[in-house]
C-alpha cells in the first residue's frame, strides 16, 4: 500500500448509508467494512441496491444518508480517484477508437498507469491493437475494459456483473486473469454478480444485500462456519415453521419437502434430535438468507464499523 493509507486502513467502510430515489429507496442504512486485500463478493437479488452501491464507491452517486470512504477518504477526493477503478457492466468503450488508441487514453488520463499490463491482458486473448473497439466480439470488449481497470493499477477494483454477456469459458479465463493480477499486486476487488456457484472459488469477503438492507457480511469460511445444515424427517405436521427442538438455535431457513426437512441454523448450542448435520456451501448460504428476507442479518466483527450501532434499518450485526 502507497503512502495515502495505512496498513489497518479498511478499502471501503459504509456508516449507515442510504440512497432514495423518486421511486424509493436503494440502499438503506448500510454499514459495514471491506478489509484492503480481500476479494469481495457483492451479492443480492435484482434491484437489491448493488448498482447503486459501487456507484457511490466509486463517485458516480451521492448517498442520501450516511458516508462512504475508499481507504480512509471521500470518494468525490482525488485520492480516492486515484486509487481506485470502476469497471460497470456496459463496459463503455469508444467504439471508433482502435485498441491501442483505448490504452493510449488510458496512458494519458492515469499517472501511475503500467502499459506493460494492459497490453499483456489485451494480448493474452489475442485481440487485435489495431481493431476498433466496435468491431471486437464481446469478450474482446471486456477483455479491453479489464485492461483499462487494471492498467491503472488501482489499489480497489469495482466490477458491476463484468462477465454477465461472457461464455462459460471466456468468463473462466478472465476470472483466472483477474485473480491473478489482484493477487500480485494486493488489489482489493469488490464484484457484485449472480453466479452464485462460481464465488466460492473466488471470493474470501462477502457482502450480502436484499431490499435495499445489509444481510451477511464477513469472511467467507467464518460466515459458513457459523452455520450448519440440517436434515431430517418431518415429524409434528401440525406445527408450523421450524421443528420444537430447533427453538434454541437462530432459524435462518426451514423447508419442507414430502417428508423431509431441510433447515440452516446458526447454532446456539448443541443440536439435539435426529438430524444429519452438514456443513453449508455458498451458494446454499446465500441462497437461504436471499430467500429468508425476516431471518436476523449476521456481520461478523471483521465487517462491522467500530463505533457504529448496528441493529437498524435491516442492518443488524450478529457475531458469529
Amino acid at each position: 500500500m502507497d503512502a495515502g493509507g495505512s496498513p489497518q486502513e479498511p478499502a471501503v467502510e459504509a456508516r449507515g448509508v442510504g440512497k432514495r430515489y423518486r421511486r424509493g429507496r436503494a440502499l438503506s442504512d448500510c454499514s459495514f467494512r471491506v478489509p484492503a486485500g480481500r476479494v469481495c463478493g457483492l451479492v443480492g437479488p435484482n434491484g437489491a441496491g448493488k448498482t447503486t452501491l459501487l456507484a457511490i464507491a466509486a463517485n458516480l452517486l451521492e448517498p442520501s444518508d450516511g458516508t462512504l470512504t475508499v481507504f480512509g477518504a471521500a470518494p468525490e477526493s482525488a485520492e480516492a480517484g486515484r486509487r481506485t477503478a470502476f469497471l460497470a457492466q456496459e463496459k463503455p468503450l469508444f467504439r471508433r477508437f482502435t485498441v491501442a488508441e483505448t490504452l493510449r487514453l488510458g496512458r494519458e488520463l492515469n499517472p501511475g498507469w503500467d502499459q506493460r499490463a494492459a497490453e499483456n491482458i489485451v494480448r493474452s486473448g489475442n485481440v487485435p491493437m489495431e481493431a476498433k473497439i466496435g468491431t471486437l466480439s464481446g469478450g474482446q470488449r471486456t477483455r479491453v475494459a479489464f485492461a483499462l481497470a487494471f492498467g491503472k493499477r488501482p489499489d480497489l477494483l469495482l466490477l458491476d456483473e463484468p462477465m454477465s454477456d461472457l461464455d462459460p469459458l471466456v468468463r473462466h479465463e478472465l476470472m483466472g486473469t483477474l485473480m491473478a493480477e489482484a493477487a500480485e499486486h494486493g488489489t482489493t476487488v469488490l464484484m457484485s454478480s449472480h453466479m452464485l456457484s462460481e464465488l466460492e472459488n473466488i471470493c474470501d469477503f462477502l457482502l450480502v444485500i436484499s431490499s435495499g438492507g445489509l444481510r451477511m457480511a464477513g469472511d467467507v469460511d467464518e460466515l459458513r462456519n457459523a452455520h450448519v445444515m440440517l436434515h431430517g424427517a418431518r415429524g409434528d405436521e401440525s406445527r408450523t415453521g421450524a421443528p420444537a427442538e430447533l427453538d434454541g438455535h437462530t432459524v435462518v431457513e426451514c423447508r419442507t419437502s414430502g417428508r423431509q426437512i431441510t433447515a440452516l441454523i446458526r447454532p446456539g448450542g448443541p443440536v439435539t434430535g435426529q438430524w444429519q448435520v452438514d456443513s453449508p456451501n455458498l451458494e446454499e448460504l446465500l441462497l437461504a438468507y436471499l430467500r429468508s428476507p425476516d431471518a436476523p442479518p449476521l456481520v461478523t466483527p471483521e465487517a462491522q464499523v467500530p463505533g457504529q450501532a448496528q441493529g437498524t434499518g435491516g442492518v443488524r450485526a450478529v457475531a458469529a
